[in-house]
């Protein structure tokens, strides 16, 4: 429907989108297959450094559901990595939110390497917060509600 021109137009920008989150993600997560610098149509995320704190792909998954945002694609092509897809209709706010989450989701999974939060039970591990989850009576957690439910200010 696009015609020639406007799939190649949705394809450009497609590519930008992907080598935009990689270029915001390349200090916080190891990008897997780049030539020269650069990415496809999707930003691969390897998580697998992070296995040896007891973090995986699915706990990023998970949390990505807390900052409003459906799972990536998970272990596909490669083990242990988040496969992130933005299509040519993302809007640049929205690629920055999903930025600005992925690096509160890096801090968060630094605080577990600096044993600041328990490798077992922590924000990641506990996974999505839903409303029944964040308003029940006891809260024996070392992470607060705010930060489960609402872990940035915008939200």
């Amino acid at each position: 429907m696009l015609g020639s021109e406007g799939l190649k137009e949705a394809t450009k920008v497609a590519i930008l989108n992907a080598n935009y989150i990689k270029y915001h993600l390349k200090d916080d997560f190891k990008v897997k297959y780049t030539n020269k610098g650069y990415v496809a149509h999707e930003c691969i995320l390897d998580t697998s450094d992070f296995g040896k704190y007891n973090i995986k792909e699915k706990d990023i998954a998970k949390r990505l559901m807390d900052y409003g945002f459906h799972a990536p694609t998970m272990s596909w092509p490669v083990v242990n990595s988040l496969m992130v897809e933005p299509t040519e209709s993302e809007p640049l706010s929205e690629l920055n939110r999903f930025i600005t989450s992925m690096k509160s989701i890096r801090n968060e999974i630094r605080y577990i390497i600096d044993n600041q939060l328990d490798q077992n039970n922590n924000v990641l591990k506990n996974s999505p917060h839903n409303a029944k989850f964040v308003t029940k009576n006891e809260w024996n957690y070392n992470y607060t509600r705010q930060l489960a439910a609402y872990p940035l200010k915008e939200m």
